[in-house]
């Protein structure tokens, strides 16, 4: 959530960067708030089987028909990786296991500027787990349009989000450092 106009006395907020960063509080200059922009947990799952990537086609807005990891957003208090083993739930219908960290990437979500009428992007910390299926085969629900297991050497062009081929880069060395173009 991002404030423009100051919850206590309705002033218009501006943020405070520093020089070095571009970010930190923003303040009312009228009343002294001062609120502190977090970004949103969400949690990834890289699923490989015999070389090949399971990746989700998005059926809704930001990013409809853009390629994605399987995951989403964590509720409040939920250990990421319970989150991840029920977003892959709700998605695809199936049961995983989370096998190890890959990392933490930084992100936005929401519409590119370009297509984005009025809204906003909201700062993301995606934490990103190799996984495992052990229960299902993967059937799409509503919030997915397709799901499809991709060659490693064959991924698609059209990816979601800006992290999604770190997130790759970083799998591949955790894995033997295999050279995939990602």
């Amino acid at each position: 959530m991002t404030f423009r106009y100051c919850p206590r006395c309705g002033a218009s907020l501006t943020a405070q960067f520093s020089s070095n960063r571009n970010h930190g509080p923003i303040v009312c200059h009228d009343c002294g708030f001062v609120y502190y922009p977090s970004p949103r947990p969400c949690a990834g799952a890289v699923l490989v089987e015999n070389a090949r990537l399971l990746l989700i086609r998005r059926a809704h807005e930001p990013f409809k028909d853009f390629w994605d990891f399987p995951g989403g957003f964590l509720n409040y208090g939920e250990h990421p990786v319970e989150g991840l083993k029920r977003e892959v739930f709700e998605e695809l219908n199936v049961k995983i296991e989370a096998t190890g960290l890959i990392g933490f990437y930084m992100d936005f979500y929401g519409l590119p500027a370009e297509r984005q009428a009025g809204g906003s992007k909201e700062s993301t910390l995606n934490i990103y787990y190799s996984c495992r299926i052990v229960n299902g085969a993967p059937r799409p629900k509503s919030e997915i349009r397709e799901a499809r297991w991709f060659d490693l050497h064959k991924l698609p062009e059209k990816f979601a989000f800006n992290h999604a081929r770190e997130v790759l880069r970083d799998w591949s060395k955790l894995n033997g450092g295999k050279s995939y173009e990602f």
